[in-house]
This record gives structure tokens, C-alpha cells and sequence, in this order.
């Protein structure tokens, strides 16, 4: 179905895999179609419960398609960075958890791509950085927006002036990933956090990102009442009913994501 990327599903886990090894996973226009497209469908699939999104090879992703990008003119490169912007806002605003599982190098768009994911696992190996002000560009997928949400002005302004690479750890360090594990290791620690999530109710794990992303750049009111309204209207929901009837009843709940 896909030339440059592989979908697969297990037991409610999807694992998409950026699949252009030979260009080390770079993002082109035909990429980033695709993305678009098995986010979507995975959004609209009530048996996918968390969604592993990965790399072949020796990268995540390396960054947009410099060969691509070389070649556009302005107009075009609005175009370009507006079809970018809509694959990280689907990663990030889709009902599904989303799990980066950061193989390898997480260049330019690579970082914005596993940005634009709930949580990040990287390998010991892996490398993070913004390097477009090297080439004469900034970050133009979200990342100077997102980068500075995750780890400070300071550090963002730092790993975007300088086009510095960093390491897994100090990525872990400053907050860019949540979990650094050994290569061999990377897949099945994403599969267990996934499984693990994948347990809890859908519909609150979907509500609960929801309000996390809508009230986290919002004033502590706004954010409260944004808050108080999703908590309130969960309690019409089957699963809101299940999970408490199961918790009373010691016995395991059966979700229906309603």
C-alpha cells in the first residue's frame, strides 16, 4: 500500500516505520503524504489502541529531503512546510497515544517528527538536533515552536543557533526524551510502554491528551475549566462506567472506547 513507509498491527499496537533507508529516512513530500495518510487511518481504527512510530536502519529520520528542498522557490516551500506542519499536528493532536522510538539520527524534521509524538524512547546510540540554520534555513515543521514547549527557551534557542547534535543522554537530561534504552533493547521497551497504555481506557487516555495539549499554553483558569468540562462529560461514557463497576467488582475491565 506504501512506498515509503510500513504499517504494521499487533494486538492494538501500530508500529509505522519511516522506510527510505538509503536516504536515511528523509522526509519528502511523498513521505510525509503517507504519514498523513496512515495517521489518519489509524485514527479512524477502533482497534488501535497506541502507535509505535520508528525508522529503518540507522535512522529515525535525518532530516526533510535537502535534494527536494534545494530545488523550491518560496511559494513552493510554503507549500513544503505547510504539508509538514499538518503530519506533526495529526501526530500530535490524534485520540491514540503516540511513542517515538528513536533508533538512530533525529535530524531537522526527524526531531520535529519524533517531537510531534506523546512520548519519546531513544536509543543509547541516537542523536538529536535542529541543524537548518547550517544550511541557510530554520526549522520550518514546528520545531521552534515545539522544541522551546519541551526543553526551555534556553536550551531550544542553544540547539537551534548552534545546529549542534546531541547525545541520547543529554537528551535525556534536558527533558527531550523520557527513556534512553540499548539498541537491541529500543523496540521491545516501546512495544511494553505501548502494551501498558494500551490497557488503560481509551477514551481517558484520549480525553486526558486532549486536555494535556489544549491546556498547556493556556492560563491556569482557561485550563482549569478546560479541565473540569472534560473531566465532567467523561462520566457519561461506558468506559467511565466499566472501569468504575470493574474497580468495585475486583475484576478486570473490558473497554468498549465509548
Amino acid at each position: 500500500m506504501y512506498e515509503t513507509i510500513k504499517c504494521e498491527l499487533n494486538e492494538g499496537i501500530a508500529t509505522v516505520t519511516v522506510n527510505r533507508p538509503k536516504a536515511m529516512n528523509a522526509l519528502n513530500s511523498q513521505v510525509l503524504d503517507e504519514l498523513f495518510d496512515a495517521f489518519t487511518a489509524l485514527a479512524a481504527n477502533a482497534d488501535v489502541r497506541a502507535i509505535i512510530l520508528t525508522g529503518e536502519g540507522k535512522a529515525f529520520v535525518a532530516g526533510a529531503d535537502i535534494a527536494e528542498m534545494s530545488k523550491l522557490g518560496a511559494v513552493e516551500a510554503r507549500a513544503f512546510a505547510k504539508k509538514g506542519h499538518s503530519v506533526m499536528n495529526l501526530i500530535e493532536t490524534i485520540e491514540k497515544p503516540v511513542i517515538a522510538a528513536v533508533n538512530g539520527f533525529a535530524l531537522g524534521g526527524g526531531c520535529e517528527l519524533a517531537m510531534a509524538c506523546d512520548i519519546r524512547i531513544a536509543s543509547a546510540k541516537a542523536k538529536f538536533g535542529q541543524p537548518e540554520v547550517g544550511l541557510g534555513l530554520i526549522p520550518g515543521f514546528g520545531g521552534n515552536l515545539r522544541l522551546p514547549r519541551l526543553v526551555g527557551k534556553g536550551n531550544a534557542k542553544y540547539l537551534i543557533y548552534s545546529a549542534d547534535m546531541i547525545d541520547a543522554a543529554e537528551a535525556y537530561r534536558i527533558g527531550l526524551v523520557q527513556k534512553v534504552a540499548e539498541p537491541e533493547e529500543l523496540i521491545a521497551e516501546a512495544e511494553a510502554m505501548a502494551a501498558k497504555i494500551a490497557k488503560q481506557a481509551p477514551i481517558a487516555v484520549a480525553v486526558a491528551k486532549d486536555v494535556v495539549n489544549n491546556g498547556y499554553d493556556v492560563d491556569m483558569k482557561s485550563g482549569s475549566n478546560y479541565e473540569v468540562n472534560a473531566f465532567s462529560l467523561i462520566f457519561d461514557s461506558e468506559d467511565m462506567k466499566e472501569g468504575t463497576a470493574a474497580f468495585l467488582e475486583k475484576r478486570k475491565a473490558e473497554w468498549k472506547n465509548k
